[in-house]
């Protein structure tokens, strides 16, 4: 069953499958797939995010940062061109790492509202 829940992810990480394994380990199926369900809406891939970010060089700087939920740092980006462009460079460079972040926060956050919609 785990497996056709962690086929649903595309572009799944090592990392990302480590901590979704580890947080789903002590729930039921049926949280489970409430739990993949949740989170595969909200997850982001890290070409999407690659893509965001390159999207700065050319007009709106920083809507990676809007997109991870850094608003204060997406309103820097966008008022200062990315710093110059050497943030959106830095990001590009750090994509990686800023999209494993947001998804393990929303992985977070998703194995929380499991918790909570059950014990109800």
């Amino acid at each position: 069953m785990d497996q056709k829940l962690f086929m649903m992810l595309p572009g799944l990480q090592p990392e990302e499958l480590a901590l979704l394994q580890a947080l789903s380990k002590d729930m039921t199926d049926a949280e489970k797939q409430q739990f993949f369900m949740f989170y595969s809406g909200k997850r982001k891939e890290e070409h999407t995010m690659m893509i965001l970010t390159a999207v700065g060089f050319f007009g709106f700087a920083g809507i990676q940062r809007f997109i991870t939920g850094d608003i204060v740092l997406g309103i820097l980006y966008l008022f200062t061109l990315g710093f110059c462009g050497i943030g959106t460079i830095i990001d590009l460079v750090n994509c990686k790492r800023l999209t494993f972040e947001f998804n393990q926060k929303k992985a977070m956050e998703s194995a929380e509202m499991i918790r909570l919609f059950n014990r109800s």
